[in-house]
């Protein structure tokens, strides 16, 4: 099974090149992309007027019409699908799902396509896993850890910023959106190896890790 993953940002990438071995192996193949942004869905459907913004939300439409040609050309025996993976952020899930198959079921050739939406924000699956951030940062502060819920809305990575970045949160929005990405990409490459993807306990990450189980599953009949 080969999968194409589309993410948005670099910490998702970051994040996803070292999850995505313990899940799947080295038995499947897979290429991330990482785009500078979530950004909406255009409210018509359709193509982006600029795709070379780099958007991930506006380029949706063409980019599952574009896998769906080449997908349809693939050799029987070789099966892939598309995995987006984005924040919920403040939407609705429900409605955000629904925008999301509309244009997934708009497509002339419908690639094989899961929908995987991290619950509030990228680092709730850090969040998951806190021995795995404690093993990262062992000064990290219990008594911010300990009161999250896993995959609620509360300002994720607000509240991973609180537990491990010196200052916190205030500290860190001080500095910017650029030193935030930065120090998000640093929380993946750091936390992620220590991640034991089958004891997560936020419910968005489980939920990624059994579309990519059912899909290498498949491919096995």
């Amino acid at each position: 099974m080969h999968f194409e993953i589309l993410v948005e940002d670099q910490s998702g990438r970051t994040a996803l090149e070292i999850l995505l071995p313990k899940i799947i192996g080295f038995e499947h193949t897979f290429k991330i992309h990482p785009y500078k942004g979530i950004g909406h869905l255009p409210g018509n459907m359709k193509d982006p007027q600029n795709a070379k913004n780099r958007i991930l939300l506006e380029n949706l439409p063409k980019l599952l019409k574009g896998y769906g040609k080449t997908f349809k050309n693939y050799p029987e025996d070789f099966r892939a699908a598309v995995i987006l993976v984005c924040d919920l952020d403040d939407k609705s899930l429900e409605i955000f799902l629904h925008e999301l198959n509309t244009i997934l079921n708009n497509c002339e050739h419908r690639p094989e396509t899961r929908f995987c939406i991290a619950i509030e924000e990228g680092e709730a699956w850090f969040m998951g896993d806190l021995k795995a951030i404690r093993k990262a940062y062992p000064e990290a502060r219990d008594a911010v850890l300990e009161t999250y819920e896993n995959d609620s809305i509360c300002g994720t990575w607000e509240k991973l910023a609180d537990a491990v970045y010196k200052g916190g949160a205030p500290a860190l929005i001080k500095k910017g959106w650029q030193a935030i990405g930065a120090e998000k990409t640093k929380w993946a490459k750091e936390i992620s190896p220590h991640m034991i993807v089958e004891n997560n306990n936020s419910p968005s990450f489980c939920y990624f890790c059994k579309k990519i189980h059912e899909l290498t599953e498949l491919q096995a009949y």
